[in-house]
C-alpha cells in the first residue's frame, strides 16, 4: 500500500509540474495578446469572471491528485503484465506506431464525445460539468478545471484502452503530451492554429480553439475532444464553424 501510494505522489507531483509549466506558458502568451485588444484571433471579448484563475487552479489542482491516482493505477496494471504496453517499437512493426496513435485518439474520442453530451444532461450537468462551465470566458487555466466526479469520467479511459490496445511506451508519451497541449490551446480563447491549416482537409477534422470556443458559448454544441466528425456526423457541430 505504501508502495503505491509513493506512485500516487510522484504522479501528482509531476502533472502538478505539467500543469503549472504548460499553463502558465500558454497564459503569458494569452496576457500578451489579450493587452493588445486588436488581434482578430481573440476569440472572446467577455472579462473573467471575478477570481475566475484562483477558482480554475484550485479544480485543476484536485483534478491532478485524481489523474495522479489513475496514473499509478496504470503504472500498477503495468508493473503486473495487465496492460498491452510494450517496450521495443520493432514488436509490432514500426508501422504500428502511427496507427496504434491513431486507434486511441478515436476511440478516446469516441469515448468523450458520447460521455460529453451526456454530462450536458441537466441532471448530470449540475453534478458533473457545471464546473468546467463556469468559465464562460475561457483560459489555459481552464484546460483541467473539472470537478472531481468528471476528472475521474475522464480518467478512465485511459487505463481501458491500455489494457486492450497494444501501445508502444514512447507512443503513450507522445499521446500525453499531444493531450496536454491539445487541452491547452483549445481553451486558450486566442486560435494559434494559421487560416491555411484550419481550412485544409485534415484541418477541418481538427478541434481548435475556435471550435472549442463556440462549446463554452453555445453550452449545446461542440462535444468533440480531438477530431470534429462525431459533431459533423450527429449534427452537433456549431452552425458558425460554417461561417
Amino acid at each position: 500500500m505504501g508502495g503505491f501510494l509513493a506512485y500516487v505522489l510522484i504522479f501528482f507531483i509531476i502533472l502538478l509540474i505539467r500543469y503549472f509549466v504548460t499553463a502558465g506558458f500558454f497564459y503569458a502568451f494569452y496576457l500578451k495578446v489579450k493587452k493588445s485588444n486588436t488581434d482578430k484571433k481573440i476569440l472572446s471579448q467577455r472579462p473573467l469572471k471575478k477570481e475566475q484563475v484562483k477558482k480554475e487552479i484550485y479544480w485543476s489542482v484536485i483534478s491532478s491528485a485524481i489523474f495522479a491516482f489513475f496514473g499509478a493505477v496504470t503504472y500498477w496494471l503495468y508493473l503486473n503484465q495487465f496492460t498491452s504496453i510494450y517496450l521495443d517499437p520493432a514488436t509490432y512493426g514500426y508501422w504500428y506506431l502511427p496507427l496504434s496513435l491513431l486507434i486511441v485518439l478515436l476511440l478516446h474520442e469516441t469515448y468523450y464525445y458520447w460521455v460529453h453530451r451526456a454530462m450536458h444532461f441537466p441532471k448530470i450537468y449540475k453534478v458533473v460539468h457545471k464546473v468546467h462551465h463556469q468559465s464562460l470566458s475561457t483560459t489555459p487555466w481552464t484546460a483541467f478545471s473539472f470537478h472531481p466526479w468528471e476528472s475521474i469520467i475522464e480518467a478512465l479511459i485511459v487505463p481501458l484502452i491500455l489494457i486492450v490496445v497494444p501501445v508502444n511506451i514512447y507512443v503513450l508519451l507522445f499521446y500525453l503530451i499531444l493531450m496536454t497541449f491539445s487541452s491547452m490551446i483549445n481553451h486558450l480563447d486566442i486560435e494559434v492554429y494559421p487560416e491555411s491549416f484550419r481550412k485544409s482537409a485534415f484541418g477541418k477534422l481538427w478541434i481548435d480553439a475556435t471550435h472549442h470556443h463556440y462549446h463554452h458559448k453555445e453550452f449545446n454544441t461542440n462535444y468533440g475532444l480531438y477530431f470534429t466528425f462525431w459533431d459533423k456526423l450527429m449534427g452537433t457541430e456549431s452552425r458558425k464553424m460554417d461561417v
